[in-house]
């Protein structure tokens, strides 16, 4: 990071300045034998796209609340960054009813339903794959995300000062997420550079996006972000720390 980021957005662009090509978040479905590799360029890109998505088709500004109803997985970390980029406060597992906009996984779109406004449905399978029948009353992020610009521009300026992420009912400006996310690389031993943390951590909680997030964006490091990690035995678990060259574990 640089000493001039105050949101998460800056977060990404700083990592996206320093080193484009380094892998960021690493995603295991050990429910569906799913692994794929992000970078911090092709992250950034698809953060871009969902940004545009949001703003444009969307019509999501600063002040709006987009309720994010997903599991730990890459594409929620995609929106998370999505909406600091556009100023919207993601409120992580909030309710749809109080919501502008929600974001969906197939798991709980009747939850979703209560909001009044936009609805996006997210399929969550392999490589971003789409719905085979797109779910009545919602867009289908995997049709509509593609299509969108490669750049970005805010159409209102970010307040870093602003709430940007309310996750387990506790409201963060955009500054306190940098500051803790720095605070918690430190404590967690992340702050060399470079570091692999592996994450089987939910992201409902804020140790959970720091840990599975925030922390290694923060600090020049990367995640391997496990889903239904709990599925695996102890050997397979170490089997994935030691091919994947993880420093630290959290789940």
């Amino acid at each position: 990071m640089n000493a001039t980021d105050r949101t998460p957005a800056d977060l990404l662009s700083s990592a996206l300045a320093t080193d484009p090509a380094r892998p960021l978040v690493t995603f295991y479905d050990d429910a569906t034998g799913e692994r794929v590799e992000l970078s911090v360029a092709t992250f950034a890109n698809w953060v871009t796209k969902t940004a545009n998505l949001l703003q444009g088709d969307l019509a999501a500004g600063p002040g709006d609340r987009v309720a994010l109803l997903l599991p730990a997985h890459w594409q929620t970390a995609v929106w998370v960054l999505a909406c600091a980029s556009v100023g919207v406060v993601a409120d992580v597992g909030g309710d749809a009813a109080a919501a502008d906009v929600v974001v969906s996984g197939p798991e709980s779109l009747e939850s979703a339903r209560a909001c009044r406004g936009e609805r996006v449905a997210l399929a969550l399978r392999p490589l971003g794959g789409r719905f085979p029948q797109p779910p009545e009353g919602f867009v289908d992020y995997a049709v509509e995300v593609p299509g969108q610009g490669d750049r970005f521009a805010a159409f209102a300026a970010v307040d870093p000062g602003e709430v940007a992420l309310v996750v387990d009912g506790r409201e963060f400006s955009g500054v306190e997420v940098v500051e803790r996310a720095v605070a918690d690389a430190g404590e967690l031993g992340l702050s060399g550079g470079g570091v692999r943390v592996l994450s089987g951590l939910s992201y409902d909680t804020w140790e959970g996006l720091s840990v599975g997030l925030f922390g290694p964006l923060a600090s020049g490091g990367s995640v391997v972000l496990c889903r239904h990690l709990e599925r695996l035995g102890e050997d397979a678990v170490a089997a994935r720390v030691e091919s994947e060259r993880v420093s630290v574990v959290r789940r």
